[in-house]
C-alpha cells in the first residue's frame, strides 16, 4: 500500500456519501478540503493557545478569543478527521450528521466560527488561526455551489432568452436583442446651448 493510498484512507470516510442532492465534486476538491480542514483546525488549537497564554498580558479579550478558537479548532477536527477521536463514541454519529447536510451548511458553520476570534483579538495567531478555518468554509462553499456550465451551454442560454418590455421574458435569436430592446434611434442635436435650427 503506497503512501498516498494510506492518506486517502484515513481522509476518506467509510459509510460517507455525496451530501443530499450535491454534486459530484472532484476527488481533489474532495480530499483537499478535508485534509485542508484538518490542518487548519491544528494550527486554530495551536495558535489558540497562544492566545490564551495571552493572559499574562492580562488582556481578557485576547484570552476568550483564544479559547473560542480552540473550541473551533476542535469543532473542525471532530468534523473533518474523526478518526482521531477513537475513544469518544459520539464523534462519528455527529460527523455522520454533518456529512448528511449539504455543503453550504458545513461552510457556513465553519465561517461564522472563524470570524469572532479575529475581530475580538486582532493579531497574527488568531488572524492565521481563524483565517485557515474560514478558507476551508470558503473552500465548501465552492463545492456547494457546483461545477460551472460549459462555454456553449451558457452561450446557449443567454442566446434563448432574453427579456422584453416590461420584465417579460421573450426568446429571442440575437445575444444583444434583449440588451436593446428599449434604445431610442440616435440623432444629431448640435452643441450644448446653441440653436441647430439657424
Amino acid at each position: 500500500m503506497s503512501f498516498a493510498e494510506k492518506i486517502t484512507g484515513l481522509l476518506a470516510r467509510p459509510n460517507q456519501q455525496d451530501p443530499a442532492g450535491g454534486p459530484e465534486q472532484p476527488w481533489y476538491l474532495k480530499y483537499g478540503s478535508r485534509l485542508l480542514g484538518i490542518v487548519a483546525a491544528f494550527f486554530a488549537i495551536l495558535f489558540g493557545l497562544w492566545n490564551v497564554l495571552s493572559i499574562i498580558t492580562l488582556s481578557v479579550s485576547c484570552l476568550v478569543a483564544g479559547i473560542i478558537q480552540m473550541i473551533a479548532g476542535f469543532i473542525v477536527m471532530v468534523l473533518e478527521a474523526p478518526c482521531c477521536f477513537v475513544c469518544i463514541e459520539q464523534v462519528n454519529g455527529i460527523a455522520d450528521k454533518v456529512d448528511a447536510k449539504p455543503m453550504y451548511f458545513r461552510a457556513g458553520l465553519y465561517c461564522a466560527l472563524a470570524v469572532p476570534p479575529i475581530f475580538m483579538c486582532f493579531g497574527l495567531a488568531s488572524l492565521f488561526g481563524s483565517g485557515l478555518i474560514f478558507a476551508t468554509g470558503a473552500v465548501y462553499a465552492m463545492m456547494a455551489l457546483g461545477k460551472k456550465a460549459s462555454a456553449e451551454d451558457m452561450r446557449a442560454a443567454a442566446q434563448q432568452t432574453g427579456y422584453g418590455v416590461n420584465g417579460t421574458a421573450a426568446s429571442t435569436t440575437n445575444d444583444r436583442a434583449g440588451i436593446v430592446n428599449n434604445a431610442q434611434p440616435f440623432s444629431f442635436t448640435g452643441a450644448v446651448g446653441t440653436d441647430s435650427n439657424v
